[in-house]
């Protein structure tokens, strides 16, 4: 009798599945898990989501503050210039209406 699943096909077959599995696995490996390890390994951003590798921007190219100024110094900071700048306006106000108030004294004499 003619058995389909001789021992010789079986190992065939077995070999073919293990040689494909294997295959998959290399490839995975090549285009799934490697590219983030490379990602992590260059010091970047893994971005899962989109499976992309994204350079960090560096914040205070950004925010334009200094490195190691926090977001409330620098806020502080840029406070303590606005209120300068608006007494330096509130003084030249009052120059400015003292000279007018001299002024009409001066005609009205």
């Amino acid at each position: 009798m003619n058995r389909f699943l001789t021992t010789r096909r079986l190992a065939i077959l077995f070999f073919a599945i293990f040689g494909v599995l294997v295959g998959g696995l290399v490839l995975v490996q090549r285009f799934w898990v490697d590219p983030q390890e490379a990602c992590a390994r260059d010091g970047r951003w893994w971005y899962p989501e989109e499976r992309r590798c994204l350079t960090p921007i560096y914040l205070p190219d950004i925010t334009g503050r200094p490195e190691g100024v926090s977001r409330e110094e620098a806020s502080n900071a840029a406070n303590r210039e606005l209120l300068a700048i608006e007494e330096r306006l509130a003084a030249e106000s009052d120059a400015r209406d003292a000279a007018i108030e001299r002024q009409r004294e001066e005609l009205n004499r």
